[in-house]
């Protein structure tokens, strides 16, 4: 019944829907970019020709958004920069959830000395502003891909969701269901499998779902300010990084990666913020 009144509640909420549409054509581009990206015949980011440099939109040749500095296709260099923008984000969103469900497990239900070192390191870590922590530790780097990046996203995010799990694990670990799980012998790995984990993860999803729009962001600001992704990658941080010197003298350069992360962004907070408010207001009715 549950799961009923929160589904209904999501259909019935406009924001979920325009932002699973969202959502829905950046994970399309994120694995098929090729089917979007030659839409109006110009579907190679490499095919560049620097006679082509800066290019103003021109729809009825076929580049609409125009042309990027090195004369590339702007349209096919958003469409295929979206890859490690998702990428990031959701790489680091799925394995920060893991941890923090992991770790506030078992910070919650055994407490102790188990509790105060990972409530400890966790604070520690939460002390170190994100981007500033990323900047610290990239800046140290030579050379960095999607995956370094995602690593120290990682690494300065999961703190908050860790938390939020132990505190749902502390809530129910003293309920009668699992005295009873206890009583009959079962492990504790499978009560907490079976048991805890199923009663706590909710908040944590929502507040993971909510996290991929800014860890999105954050790479594009780490990127745009010169510490992230590297080309000859594509990202969009990437490429308003690149355009940066020719804001005024071509300001589509701008607009169209701007554009890109903007919708993003706002598809995934869109669809994170619906489910949260889909999930408070079941919790409420219960």
């Amino acid at each position: 019944r549950r799961r009923n009144a929160v589904w209904g509640r999501l259909r019935r909420n406009p924001e979920f829907w325009m932002g699973a549409v969202l959502v829905g054509f950046f994970l399309v581009i994120t694995v098929w970019p090729s089917l979007v990206a030659g839409a109006f015949g110009h579907g190679d980011p490499r095919a560049c020709d620097l006679a082509d440099s800066r290019g103003v939109p021109d729809v009825s040749s076929g580049h609409p958004f125009g042309f990027t500095i090195q004369g590339c296709d702007l349209y096919a260099s958003v469409i295929y920069g979206a890859a490690n923008s998702i990428i990031v984000g959701i790489t680091v969103t799925v394995v920060t959830l893991l941890i923090a469900i992991t770790l506030g497990l078992l910070a919650g239900y055994y407490g102790g000395w188990i509790d105060t070192v990972l409530s400890r390191v966790s604070e520690v870590v939460v002390s170190v502003p994100l981007l500033l922590g990323a900047v610290l530790v990239l800046n140290s780097v030579p050379t960095r891909n999607v995956w370094l990046v995602s690593a120290v996203l990682i690494a300065f995010s999961w703190p908050t969701a860790m938390r939020v799990m132990r505190t749902s694990t502390i809530s129910v670990r003293s309920r009668s269901f699992i005295t009873a799980a206890r009583s009959l012998g079962l492990r504790d790995w499978r009560i907490m499998l079976t048991h805890v984990a199923p009663n706590t993860v909710g908040p944590v999803i929502v507040l993971a779902t909510l996290q991929v729009g800014a860890v999105i962001a954050s790479e594009a600001t780490l990127t745009y300010l010169g510490i992230g992704l590297q080309a000859p990658a594509l990202s969009w941080g990437l490429q308003l990084s690149q355009a940066e010197p020719y804001f005024a003298s071509a300001p589509h350069l701008l607009y169209a990666p701007a554009a890109a992360l903007t919708l993003a962004v706002a598809g995934f907070i869109l669809l994170g913020e619906a489910i949260r408010q889909a999930g408070f207001h079941s919790t409420n009715s219960a």
